[in-house]
């Protein structure tokens, strides 16, 4: 009877043949998913968990403003349908992302400058920052708006953006591209036509089919809607309100400026589908949020992922223990999953932030999730 081997040389042979393992497995694009507590070179749990994710993030507008001036010298509309400057979450970097699921883009426009019509499978807003004469025209509505007005570009809808009225214009976009990009489901289309005379004919202006003031002559006024339109243009993929006003907004804010609001978020006000009381889109949701002088919230966490821009005032973050300081026109990328405090820097003035979410996807998916701590640090669970 042959002598059995050391257990060195069985641990040796067992970890060489783990090792061949290994390499014909990812030599044929395979991934071993099993637990291994031995020191070898594939740890399959850190290779699972280690895929690349969103960090907390602060671009500065102080930064973003002036390379948008140089961008606008250098690149003319002949140059370039598009110039805008896209957030790349470091953490994501090279993808076009400013947290995993969305981006936010800058644009500055000079005076008149108008690009042709295009649309696109990723759902889109435009938020004015600076400028009244931001122009999009969407599905046959022409929209000039400015600072606080949001403007959607939805799913599948013809549209084009620039300036009317002589001056520089800048807004800041939120695309869903980055999830939209995960499913392969990105088209874009720019060759816009219409019927002329039952003849389909190239065109680079969108003929304006709706007076320019039709989201807020139609859908303006919550709780009461026209039964005499049809209330599915664009395909009825989003909320067929177009443009929302700032004004508008403005008043909700200014008549609960003294409520209570919600400890962990301060006063919340979400844009809404006024034919559905839903999100604006299936995928992506906007909201304004208020803090009042000196008010910091309380700690909260969800799944969703969110980015933020401080329309107006100035403050500080609490990102997972982390301070992360911003100011007007500035965007703050807090992913899904962690831990944030919000603290108005100002005693006399509150703070706005318009914000972004994918929440709606999650809650589509059941996955969305919810946690906050109370003042004694107690751990709560509200979604």
């Amino acid at each position: 009877m042959s002598a059995m081997p050391p257990a060195s040389q069985i641990v040796s042979n067992k970890q060489a043949a783990l090792k061949s393992l290994y390499d014909d497995l990812y030599s044929r694009n395979m991934f071993p998913f099993w637990a291994q507590s031995d020191n070898i070179d594939h740890d399959e749990i850190k290779q699972l968990m280690g895929s690349a994710k969103a960090v907390p993030f602060v671009w500065a507008y102080k930064d973003i403003e002036p390379l948008l001036q140089r961008a606008a010298e250098l690149v003319t509309m002949d140059d370039s349908e598009r110039r805008s400057l896209i957030l790349v979450n470091p953490g994501l970097a090279p993808k076009r992302a400013s947290v995993s699921t969305m981006y936010t883009a800058y644009r500055l426009n000079d005076p008149d400058e108008i690009m042709p019509p295009h649309k696109h499978s990723p759902s889109a807003i435009r938020f004015g920052l600076t400028g009244q004469g931001n122009f999009t025209g969407v599905e046959g509505e022409d929209v000039v708006f400015g600072p606080g007005d949001m403007v959607l570009t939805p799913n599948d809808a013809w549209h084009n953006h620039g300036t009317v009225g002589g001056e520089q214009a800048v807004n800041l976009s939120v695309l869903d591209l980055p999830l939209v990009e995960t499913l392969h489901a990105v088209h874009f289309d720019h060759k816009y036509t219409e019927i002329e005379n039952g003849k389909e004919v190239a065109k680079k202006v969108q003929t304006a089919r709706y007076p320019g003031d039709y989201s807020q002559r139609i859908y303006g006024e919550g709780g009461l809607m026209p039964r005499f339109v049809d209330h599915k243009r664009g395909g009825g993929l989003s909320s067929p309100m177009y443009v929302y006003r700032w004004e508008k907004m403005q008043e909700v804010l200014d008549r609960h400026k003294d409520w209570d609001g919600d400890p962990h978020e301060g006063i919340v006000v979400d844009y809404v589908d006024p034919t559905t009381g839903g999100p604006v889109f299936r995928t992506i949701n906007f909201y304004v949020q208020m803090l009042r002088p000196g008010e910091k919230t309380l700690p909260q966490r969800e799944t969703a992922s969110l980015l933020l821009a401080p329309f107006r005032g100035s403050g500080h973050s609490i990102i997972d223990g982390k301070r992360y300081d911003w100011n007007q026109f500035d965007t703050l990328a807090v992913p899904g999953g962690c831990w944030v405090e919000h603290v108005n820097g100002s005693s006399t003035e509150p703070v706005i932030f318009f914000g972004a979410t994918d929440a709606p996807t999650q809650k589509a998916l059941l996955l969305y999730k919810r946690w906050g701590r109370n003042a004694a640090g107690d751990l709560l669970r509200f979604a």
